[in-house]
């Protein structure tokens, strides 16, 4: 492992996902998926993610995208959230969702919508009672 590249993913990680998201995924990993998540911070979120040719909002959008229509609901709800973090705002995760219903089908629409106003709802109720 290359631990420059590790400790640049893991800032980007949480800066994009939370700390909390970060920290709960580092604590449950064990002896079976650590490497996993070793993999993910240093490639993902810095080999790749810490790229300078992609601005993050740029990267969040196509992860949107990418990511209905592979139908990975529980990846998309963290990762529309992140979005949110990196600038990408509301009117353009519906434009992004409308385009993927279009070019990949509308039952990915469909369940891109739904997941998008259950994450607005949790953040609208979460910022509501703040």
């Amino acid at each position: 492992m290359d631990q420059k590249t590790h400790d640049k993913g893991l800032e980007i990680r949480k800066a994009v996902l939370g700390e909390a998201y970060v920290a709960n995924a580092l604590k449950n990993a064990d002896g079976f998926n650590k490497p996993f998540q070793e993999l993910v911070t240093e490639y993902c979120w810095g080999a790749v993610w810490g790229r300078e040719e992609l601005p993050r909002k740029t990267r969040s959008m196509l992860n949107l995208s990418m990511i209905s229509i592979l139908n990975r609901p529980h990846e998309l709800r963290v990762h529309i959230k992140g979005a949110l973090v990196n600038g990408v705002t509301r009117d353009e995760i519906r434009e992004i969702f409308m385009q993927v219903a279009i070019y990949a089908g509308v039952p990915a629409g469909v369940d891109s919508f739904r997941i998008a106003r259950e994450v607005f709802a949790e953040i609208d109720k979460g910022e509501a009672s703040s």
